[in-house]
């Protein structure tokens, strides 16, 4: 392409081509390999490209217990399209008891950990996060600091919508005997926000309910514009508790609650999902062997 047209020009030019020639366009110069690796391109590239096929990324494990990934293309033909083997970078393959964080804008968080040959102890070596784009076959490892057993941290993960930068959420409890407002405490919340731009992680400010004393994660885990949510189980005054909703605006890194409306609900019946765009709950109905599906009021309180 001719040193004559703008680089903006050509960037337009480049986002409609085909993903493979992508990946070999970002051999070309090292203004083309650094624009097509940021995290502005990649999400403008997902968003806009008429071309780009959904596909479905599944890991299973083979009898070896080895973990494999495959995709297979997210269309009306599902069930009659190809299955294809997914190029896994030495970044997965070496995860010991992984787990996937969050998918968002084509990106793959993962944690697990780095460990020693021959060393066969769930949950120890080098805590690791890895955000992985299949498509560009292109993956960050990001050391976790402060992993600590029983329990472990909690986890959420985002492109953030209003800067195109991908953040990791982590959340940690440690054990404490405040009261607040008559309420036993019985946890302490450490959050960290790691960005890919700052390549760091750093202390949120953000309060966090102090009568907190379980995050159901991963199970629970929902992504919808810039929240992240998730079930949490809070100690009330009179000595029971209660399940809400735990909410993270990726913008403001502010957390906020939807509380009362699933006090009343067995917690092993409910499940959070995304429907439409838009954060849904399940509920279980065990006697007439089907799901209720409830959209909560999106009204937020900030505990400051």
């Amino acid at each position: 392409m001719s040193d004559h047209i703008p680089l903006e020009i050509q960037l337009e030019i480049i986002k409609k081509l085909p993903i493979k020639s992508l990946i070999q366009f970002r051999s070309v110069s090292k203004p083309w390999k650094s624009t097509i690796d940021s995290s502005d391109f990649i999400a403008d590239y997902t968003c806009s490209s008429a071309q780009l096929q959904h596909l479905l990324l599944i890991r299973y494990e083979n009898p070896s217990s080895e973990k494999i990934y495959i995709s297979i293309v997210d269309d009306d033909m599902l069930p009659q399209n190809m299955v294809s083997p997914t190029h896994v970078p030495a970044s997965v393959n070496l995860l010991r008891d992984s787990i996937v964080v969050g998918t968002s804008h084509g990106l793959v968080c993962l944690f697990g950990y780095y460990r020693n040959p021959g060393d066969f102890k769930c949950r120890t070596g080098t805590a690791i996060s890895v955000l992985w784009n299949p498509l560009i076959r292109k993956s960050v490892t990001i050391q976790v600091p402060d992993v600590d057993w029983p329990g472990g941290p909690a986890f959420g993960f985002r492109v953030c919508p209003a800067t195109s930068d991908p953040k990791i959420v982590k959340i940690n409890d440690k054990p404490t005997h405040k009261k607040l407002k008559g309420v036993t405490c019985s946890r302490s919340w450490q959050v960290e926000v790691f960005s890919l731009s700052s390549r760091v992680w750093r202390s949120s400010l953000s309060s966090f309910p102090c009568n907190l004393v379980e995050f159901d994660w991963p199970h629970s885990q929902v992504t919808v514009d810039r929240f992240i949510y998730w079930f949490g189980v809070e100690n009330l005054a009179s000595g029971t508790e209660s399940r809400l909703i735990i909410s993270f605006d990726l913008s403001s890194e502010e957390f906020g609650e939807i509380p009362d409306e699933l006090a009343l609900h067995n917690p092993m019946q409910l499940f959070l999902c995304k429907r439409s765009d838009s954060l849904a709950v399940l509920k279980k109905n065990i006697k007439r062997e089907q799901y209720e599906v409830w959209i909560p009021r999106m009204v937020f309180q900030n505990r400051l």
